[in-house]
């Protein structure tokens, strides 16, 4: 279960002009309870959506109320949340730093797997999982696109974390992966939340969020959630948006 209680992000800026530096919110107040196995997130570029996936794991912490995962608070259990919440960003190059991609997943087993065999061994299963087995040993830079986004993806994955959250993991890719990627995010046991400008995707969520302004204007279903997302980025009346939810 992943809360939101009360969460407001705030951050000071400056005035071009010479005036007095002032606080803007960049999202908030927001009082969400997750429970769903897929809850997409959708908005335009710069609504928050990215501020509240990355709340979700402790990469952005609140300046007012708090977030909690499973019980954990991830202001003063960040390292607990993040062994249970797993991050993947839209361009896998800011998440792979190892040359091959074996060597890549076995640096995400270096904590739980302390024998560096049995690492090996294990990486080499995962990327097998994931259908880069005859890709393990290549050089990171020989992928393709997709295939790193696979490889971010098999990383993470590795440790097992209970919440997986992705933030526009398919923006970068052609229909070809961004299908693959989608089909694989839907199959997973983990709870997902994924942040996506891809309304197909999105309508296969079991819960959708629509940020706007920095606020939740939208939470429901998938069908009334993106009618209400659609009217609101051509300029007409908004469509009725579901119920609300806790």
């Amino acid at each position: 279960m992943i809360t939101f209680e009360d969460v407001e992000v705030t951050a000071w800026t400056s005035d071009p002009a010479g005036g007095a530096d002032r606080v803007v919110r960049l999202l908030g107040p927001v009082s969400l309870a997750l429970a769903e196995r897929r809850v997409a997130v959708v908005g335009a570029n710069g609504s928050g959506k990215s501020t509240l996936a990355r709340l979700v794991n402790g990469l952005v912490l609140p300046s007012a109320g708090r977030v909690v995962v499973d019980g954990l608070d991830t202001a003063d259990d960040g390292a607990a949340v993040r062994r249970r919440v797993g991050f993947v960003f839209t361009d896998p190059d800011a998440q792979i730093v190892m040359p091959t991609p074996v060597e890549d997943v076995a640096l995400s087993l270096r904590r739980t797997v302390p024998d560096a065999s049995e690492r090996t061994a294990r990486a080499l299963d995962v990327l097998a999982r994931f259908g880069l087995a005859d890709r393990a040993h290549v050089p990171v830079h020989a992928l393709s696109g997709g295939q790193r986004q696979l490889l971010a993806l098999a990383a993470v994955l590795a440790t097992e974390p209970a919440v997986l959250v992705c933030d526009e993991p398919t923006t970068l890719l052609d229909l070809r992966w961004r299908t693959r990627v989608d089909d694989l995010l839907a199959s997973l046991d983990q709870q997902v939340v994924v942040v996506t400008h891809d309304l197909e995707a999105a309508a296969r969520a079991d819960r959708v969020l629509v940020v706007d302004g920095g606020a939740v204007v939208a939470d429901g279903p998938p069908g009334p959630a993106l009618a209400h997302y659609r009217a609101l980025m051509t300029g007409a009346s908004a469509a009725p948006s579901g119920e609300r939810r806790p």
